[in-house]
This record gives structure tokens, sequence and C-alpha cells, in this order.
């Protein structure tokens, strides 16, 4: 495992990119409602991205080994989908929970976020759905600590989406950033506290916790990309970009948008 620890201007960097990628998701919501495409809302992200942001949408075309490359510049994904979801000509209906994953490329760095946006008022169960992801997110961002254990994040987000009935799903995670979208460490999201690497002031990386309301077994759809719940089960993820500190951690994806923190996590 190699993990870069971010110079001072590396993380200056980081700063840019991840609030650019924050603010396209500001941009973005008024535009989430019935009716809307996930096709329309990608050109709108990535026409703001480049014409007005002065960024490179990360995902598009992006091409791990194994896969083809990525068509989009977000990913969009809809009630049962996990991640990964390519925007389609699908229009986003009344009670759809959908999230945005967006990444830019500033100067060479990325910034990567995403949120869930709910069309409409949403059932009693989406919405504690998304709620319990989003504090599974806090969570997992409270214990981010120069000493702290890898795998304290995983534990704790683990415990909080299974009290609530919930499920974690295994085959994706969070993961280190900087001028590569995929770097080391690995962050999982759900694992035994006091177990895995020390974090050290200066790693960067993701916190993206992919919650189900069924189990968590996932099954990948045909374009190559989609990920969703084998059980057609919701499934809701946040996620924010955090630099680890001495004393704590910075959200490197913060905006004038963002839902704020939990008042009851410390």
């Amino acid at each position: 495992m190699s993990i870069t620890i971010k110079t001072p201007e590396e993380i200056e960097k980081m700063r840019i990119a991840g609030r650019l990628a924050a603010e396209v998701l500001d941009y973005i919501e008024p535009f989430v409602t019935a009716g809307t495409t996930t096709e329309t809302l990608d050109k709108l992200c990535h026409d703001y991205m480049v014409d007005v942001q002065g960024c490179i949408p990360a995902p598009l075309n992006y091409a791990p080994s194994g896969y083809n490359p990525y068509p989009k510049s977000i990913c969009a994904s809809i009630n049962q989908q996990v991640c990964h979801g390519v925007p389609n000509d699908r229009a986003l209906k009344l009670g759809d929970i959908v999230n945005l994953d967006i990444t830019t490329i500033k100067d060479g760095y990325h910034g990567d976020t995403s949120r869930m946006f709910i069309v409409g008022e949403g059932s009693i169960q989406a919405r504690r759905l998304c709620d319990i992801t989003f504090e599974c997110l806090w969570l997992g961002i409270s214990v981010v600590k120069a000493g702290a254990r890898l795998g304290d994040i995983g534990a704790i987000i683990q415990k909080h989406a299974e009290k609530n009935g919930y499920s974690v799903v295994r085959e994706f995670c969070g993961h280190g950033i900087g001028q590569k979208f995929h770097e080391d460490p690995q962050v999982l999201h759900y694992g035994k506290a006091g177990t895995g690497i020390v974090l050290e002031a200066g790693m960067m990386f993701t916190i993206e916790p992919m919650i189900n309301a069924g189990k968590a077994a996932i099954r990948e759809m045909a374009d190559g990309w989609t990920i969703a719940t084998k059980d057609r089960s919701l499934s809701a993820q946040w996620e924010h970009t955090l630099l680890v500190t001495e004393t704590g951690y910075e959200v490197m994806t913060l905006s004038a948008g963002c839902r704020p923190k939990p008042d009851w996590i410390a």
C-alpha cells in the first residue's frame, strides 16, 4: 500500500477542487425535479464544470482495468441503484431518491463528493434511509484524526446502519484521492475498531457509505457500470473528501448548499 501524504500546496489545491465539486451539487439541486432526465442533469453539470468552473469532469471516459470508458460526466443512481448509475433518458418521478456523484479535476487535483436528493416529498421510508445514511457518513468522519485506525471509520458506520435495520454494501468503499482519482487507502464502511492502518496528518480520502434498506447483496446492470441492490430495495449514499489533521479532520468538499452535520454528532 502506497499512501501519499499531501503537502501544504497540494492540500490547498484539493480544497479548491473539493469546493468546486460541492458547488456543482449546489447548482444542480433546483433541476432535480419530476420530469427531468438524468441525462439532462448530466449535461447541465458537465457544462457548469467545463464552462463556468474551468474544471474537467473526472468520470468522463474514466476506464479502470476491466471496464469500458465511463460515458458521462456524473453518476446518477436512482432508488435501488447503489452507485455508478449512468445518466440516461429516464425521467425522474415524484418519490424517487437519487444520488448525484460529482468529481472535478482542477489544476490536476480531484474533488469528490455526492449527495442524496428526494424528488418531491418522498416516502417516510425513503427519507429515513437518506437520513440514516447521512448520519453514517458523519459518524465515520467524526472518528478521523491522526493516530486513529482506519477500521474505526467502518466500525462506527456499520454499527449505526445495522442498529437501524439497514445493511452496508461491502464491494465498494471510500478511497484515497489526490492527483489520481483513486489512491490508497481503501476505506471500508464496515469492520472492527482498532484495526487497520494508523491515520497520519496529511492523508486524504473519501468516506462514502452505501447503505441498503434490504440486504447488502448487489448486482451489476447491463450497462456494465450501474450497481443495484440484488433484492431491489432502496439504497442511499453520501460522500465527502476528508483531510486527516493532527487534531481531527478537515472536510474538503463543503459549500454553501451542503446539508449541515447532525447536531448530535461530536
